[in-house]
């Protein structure tokens, strides 16, 4: 379990790893919240009507909503539609404290009973309501690191610690966000009550037994209430691009804020990174194939790269919209009627499909790549000799339906290699199910586009959950995408749904090379 945290928790891990979905908790708070945004007529009475039946889907087996009376209240509520003027609306909303208090508690008995959850659902379980309290990844990421270093630790005091973080207070953090250079700021910064000058710097890295200061000319002082230091740290961050964003209508633009990068934060002994790192967005395939610079003309592709490119660094309202436009422009034909009749929600469906017939291939690789026992066996013999990915996922694909032990380096590999056996037992069952995770990621990116766009806001409760978790998973192949440029219907999407319903047609047990080629 604690491998699969780690996984949810790091910056830097891989797609296919990443956390996918969110608390049940933040999900019951977006449905109160639609009502809103369909009054207002920002959001669709369709679109929240598929959001309630999938979120539905979603409570029923999370066993830390307790007994059968709070299901069944939640089921009727959602099941009512939840107008905006409604009362069940308004019950949904006074259920909150009920739903929120004591989650984790319910799941940790769930883990000490006869019947306990797998270790994938109940790490899913504490990581999404854990983030979706507000707690930093990075700092989660820590707390699971410094229990793991215990050898000692149980099950049970895992889940204790994180019950406390789940109960935990918000808290008031002082930080200090020192800038090389800011403009103008006799005029425009001095007269703050949050901005120090250079000597008051000092004063206050002496004040905090901070050594090494950084050279500086200023800062300014913020407090932020969170979860943790490292949230209060990244509030700072989200705080700079604004004050960017804000510069950026200067007339005299090009002398620009320029931070030091790093923000102090009063208490901790380290200065912490002011930025969290880039999401993960990587088009390898731009480098494989060495495409990268290949600009000279414009096509469909190479618009979508760029609507998109905000999604690595860019403020989440902007990288929501631009992602949007990039999927859409790709993936919706408005010549076709069957598409307008659908929606332009349908391009969230096939992006699901094609992430879902992705994750195999993209898990399976991963594993030929980390196999290398000492001294060689057969099976690193076979990937000797392979010439490409998609023949080193083959060759991973049969060697674990064939029930051949494999050498991974990690927890979080052996838990990867599980969750393939589970697909190759059962293909169109397990990735019938990713793919209906992976709509409800799409689709909520979808209804944050629109609340940014045509509800002209920035502070919807979901905005940066769907902005973290659906970045890594916008992603695609150059070549594979060619197949838009025409005009014609989109072919990957096409073909992932065919394999797919392939899938649900052969024997319960398949062969690893028909799972690893399901997207080659």
């Amino acid at each position: 379990m604690t491998a699969r945290l780690l996984d949810y928790f790091a910056d830097t891990t891989p797609w296919p790893r990443r956390l996918w979905d969110v608390s049940s908790a933040l999900a019951l708070r977006e449905a109160a919240e639609a009502g809103d945004w369909v009054r207002s007529r920002v959001l669709s009475p369709g679109a929240v009507s598929w959001y309630l039946r999938a979120l539905e889907r979603q409570l029923g087996p999370d066993l830390g909503l307790g007994d059968s009376r709070l299901r069944q209240e939640l089921t009727t509520l959602l099941r009512s539609g939840l107008a905006p003027d409604s009362r069940e609306r308004r019950r949904l909303v006074q259920l909150m404290p009920l739903v929120t208090n004591g989650y984790l508690e319910r799941w940790a008995s769930a883990a000490d009973s006869a019947k306990t959850p797998s270790p994938e659902r109940l790490a899913r379980a504490v990581a999404t309501h854990l983030l979706d309290c507000g707690h930093s990844s990075g700092y989660l990421h820590r707390w699971v690191r410094a229990l793991g270093a215990n050898r000692d630790i149980t099950l049970a005091d895992l889940l204790r610690d994180a019950c406390r973080l789940a109960e935990q207070e918000d808290r008031d953090f002082e930080v200090l966000v020192p800038f090389i250079s800011v403009p103008d700021r006799q005029s425009l910064a001095e007269h703050l009550p949050e901005w120090r000058p250079p000597g008051r710097v000092a004063e206050w890295f002496a004040e905090h037994k901070f050594d090494h200061p950084p050279r500086h000319n200023g800062a300014f002082l913020y407090v932020f209430t969170a979860k943790d230091v490292v949230a209060a740290a990244r509030e700072a961050g989200n705080t700079v691009r604004r004050l960017e964003a804000r510069r950026s209508y200067s007339r005299s633009f090009r002398r620009r804020l320029e931070p030091v990068g790093k923000a102090w934060v009063a208490g901790h002994s380290t200065p912490l990174p002011l930025l969290p790192p880039e999401r993960g967005v990587n088009i390898l395939s731009l480098e494989t194939e060495r495409t990268m610079y290949a600009v000279n003309r414009s096509d469909r592709l190479d618009e979508a790269l760029e609507l998109a490119a905000q999604l690595n660094a860019g403020v989440a309202a902007s990288a929501v919209a631009g992602a949007w436009a990039a999927i859409e422009s790709l993936l919706f034909q408005p010549g076709d009627k069957a598409d307008v009749e659908e929606g332009r929600a349908v391009s969230a469906d096939r992006l699901a499909g094609i992430v879902a017939c992705s994750w195999p291939r993209a898990e399976l690789t991963a594993l030929s790549h980390k196999h290398k026992p000492q001294p060689s066996d057969p099976t690193s013999k076979r990937l000797a000799q392979c010439r490409h990915n998609l023949d080193r996922s083959e060759v991973i694909a049969e060697e674990l339906a064939a029930g051949t032990p494999l050498a991974p380096s990690s927890y979080s590999d052996i838990a990867a290699a599980e969750r393939l056996k589970a697909v190759l037992l059962a293909p169109y069952a397990q990735l019938s199910d990713v793919r209906q995770v992976y709509q409800g990621v799409f689709r909520r990116l979808y209804r944050q586009r629109n609340i940014v766009m045509h509800g002209g806001s920035t502070a919807a409760i979901a905005l940066g959950t769907a902005h973290g978790r659906a970045a890594a998973r916008c992603r695609t192949r150059p070549r594979g995408a060619r197949a838009v440029e025409q005009g014609g219907r989109p072919a990957r999407p096409g073909r992932a749904g065919g394999e797919l319903a392939r899938a649900g047609r052969r024997p319960a047990r398949t062969s690893g090379h028909e799972v690893a080629g399901v997207v080659a």
